[in-house]
């Protein structure tokens, strides 16, 4: 005689998580997300063939500074707008109910939910990169070949002087380090939609978890001024404690915040970038984990 037992559904899978996440960007594109990157590709357009008088050093910078202060400015927005609508928007449209009636853990719905926003962030990235190198490679080049003219003008169009003028302008222009750059403003942004969606977690409604995502962010990037305080024993007891508390729930922001060394060129070590991305993989997985026990807890 044989007994038919059910199905055990396993209690965690990829699949579910894959797909809670590919949902989770089809909802974001609905917000229209894909105009903020027009705009960023005219204003990176504007800024690489603006200021032609420029000498070459100053107008390389500024399409590097332009650039880089949209990425991060795209990133942040979206870790933290995207993220802190995720919970409520499910709440209202009565999804989460219908998810969580399945088989699918709360765990599982948070880390779609954080995967997808992520997802989002780093397809949004990669194309903004794109087409910044794009326009950064034909400023390079233009600017090249208006040196190397001016040097043939002045008579001084030398071997000697063509080389060192590659190399400067090879150097201020299109390099991997940039990459890094944008990989680092990746990490931040991960951070960031980790820490939102904490705060969604316990958070009363959308306004309070985008406003203190966005305090915390700006504590965390001057959380070594923080620390300096609490342990140089000045201020009150009451003070110490909150710089303390303060140091312990903010991320160390500072750690990403190698955009100016490469936009001047410098390069980013492999020891600085294995620390950025160990740096983050704790972030995520300690605010996660803070999550999971917050949701579990939350009444639906």
């Amino acid at each position: 005689m044989f007994v038919i037992t059910p199905r055990m559904t396993p209690s965690f899978s990829l699949s579910r998580i894959w797909t809670l996440a590919t949902a989770t960007v089809t909802q974001l594109l609905r917000m229209k997300i894909m105009a903020f990157l027009l705009i960023f590709c005219v204003i990176v357009v504007a800024a690489g063939f603006a200021f032609p008088v420029m000498n070459p050093e100053q107008q390389l910078k500024l399409l590097k500074d332009v650039s880089f202060g949209a990425l991060q400015l795209f990133s942040i927005v979206i870790a933290v707008c995207a993220t802190a609508l995720l919970l409520p928007r499910d709440l209202e449209d009565r999804t989460l109910y219908t998810i969580l009636s399945k088989p699918v853990p709360r765990f599982e719905y948070l880390l779609g939910k954080l995967f997808g926003v992520l997802i989002l962030i780093g397809a949004g990235l990669l194309i903004m990169d794109i087409a910044f190198s794009g326009v950064l490679w034909l400023r390079q080049s233009f600017v090249l070949t208006q040196s190397v003219s001016a040097l043939q003008q002045e008579g001084a169009a030398t071997p000697e002087a063509i080389a060192q003028l590659n190399a400067f302008v090879g150097k201020q222009g299109l390099t991997w380090n940039l990459h890094l750059g944008v990989v680092a403003i990746f990490f931040k942004a991960a951070v960031i939609t980790a820490l939102t969606l904490m705060i969604s977690c316990f958070a009363s409604s959308t306004l309070f978890t985008i406003v203190i995502s966005f305090f915390v962010t700006i504590a965390g990037h001057g959380q070594g001024l923080i620390r300096e305080y609490f342990f140089t024993g000045q201020g009150g007891v009451v003070k110490k404690v909150l710089s303390a508390l303060l140091a312990v729930v903010t991320p160390d922001m500072a750690v990403f915040d190698i955009i100016d060394n490469v936009i001047n060129g410098e390069l980013v070590t492999l020891a600085a970038f294995g620390m950025m991305a160990g740096i983050t993989a704790t972030y995520l997985v300690g605010y996660s984990v803070v999550s999971h026990l917050l949701f579990v807890e939350k009444e639906l």
